[in-house]
């Protein structure tokens, strides 16, 4: 079963509050005919605990320290607490660019939080989450281009001199950070920009991101895809969380419009995109689910390349 070219979103007729629903993914979101887009979860109710926001704290808990940094592209940054052999010493950066099929999910859901809160304390590094655009708001390559410009922007923070930052998250990475070992992680969606935005930072050169350095990057269930269903996709069962048809909705709203599942932004290991020997990538760890409806199109670029 193929897919279909990227279609524009077309009309269906159902009432949402006097309006009509165009397009709709479902559980996640709706899109309306006057343009605007509702996120309200329509689906399972269990499945609402994992997406409430979790507040920044600057006094300590479990280790850590959470702090939201607003700017262009907004941070929220975990940093650890440190033991006296530690101190004076920069932590690793970890950075983070969330999934949710390029359309929906936010750094500050609690599912997030969990994770990173403790992998900030037990690596020790200083996590810094990144706030994606949505679409279909804002289609691919926006989202790229944001997680560029969050690398560019940390780098930035990096260079500032003393007294330079007036926030007081921005200080405090400053401090905490070492840029010279920064490692990209993203999951679902958020892996396939994290291996674009390493791609992007690679081609310019070590010399233009310096004293920054990708130092690595983590994909845990990337989003790579093609127009053919592969066989864990026929094979394996749906859940909540999900399914093929959110999988196809979500790529028809994010790509260009125009393009299939084989646009290098979801395959990039495809006919359309460079091969992958050519790109100047660092060391890459894929994360793949044995149980994950596309499993076989993940592990393929780690095949390609092993």
């Amino acid at each position: 079963m193929a897919n279909a070219t990227v279609p524009e979103l077309q009309p269906q007729v159902q009432a949402a509050g006097g309006r009509k629903v165009v397009d709709e993914v479902s559980g996640w979101l709706r899109v309306l005919d006057d343009g605007s887009v509702d996120r309200t979860w329509t689906g399972p109710p269990e499945v609402l605990p994992m997406m409430q926001p979790v507040a920044p704290y600057d006094v300590p808990r479990d280790g850590h320290t959470l702090h939201d940094l607003p700017g262009e592209p907004n941070f929220r940054i975990y940093l650890p607490e440190v033991d006296d052999d530690r101190k004076g010493g920069r932590l690793p950066v970890i950075v983070h660019f969330h999934g949710g099929g390029f359309c929906f999910s936010h750094p500050s859901w609690l599912m997030y939080h969990q994770f990173y809160s403790r992998l900030a304390c037990a690596v020790p590094a200083v996590v810094v989450s990144v706030e994606l655009p949505l679409a279909p708001e804002r289609r691919l390559p926006a989202h790229i281009d944001t997680a560029v410009a969050a690398v560019r922007r940390l780098r930035c923070i990096a260079l500032s001199e003393d007294g330079a930052l007036g926030d007081k998250a921005g200080k405090l990475l400053r401090e905490a950070a070492d840029v010279s070992r920064v490692f990209l992680v993203g999951d679902s969606s958020g892996a396939n920009v994290s291996h674009f935005t390493a791609a992007r930072v690679g081609q310019d050169g070590a010399g233009v991101w310096a004293p920054l350095r990708v130092a690595g990057c983590v994909l845990i269930q990337p989003g790579f895809v093609r127009a053919t269903r592969s066989r864990s996709e026929l094979e394996v069962g749906e859940s909540v969380f999900f399914t093929l048809d959110m999988l196809d909705k979500c790529q028809a709203m994010a790509l260009p419009v125009g393009a299939t599942k084989e646009h290098p932004f979801s395959c990039p290991m495809g006919p359309q995109a460079p091969p992958l020997e050519s790109v100047p990538l660092p060391p890459m760890m894929v994360a793949v689910g044995e149980k994950d409806l596309v499993r076989d199109t993940k592990e393929h670029p780690c095949k390609h390349l092993g």
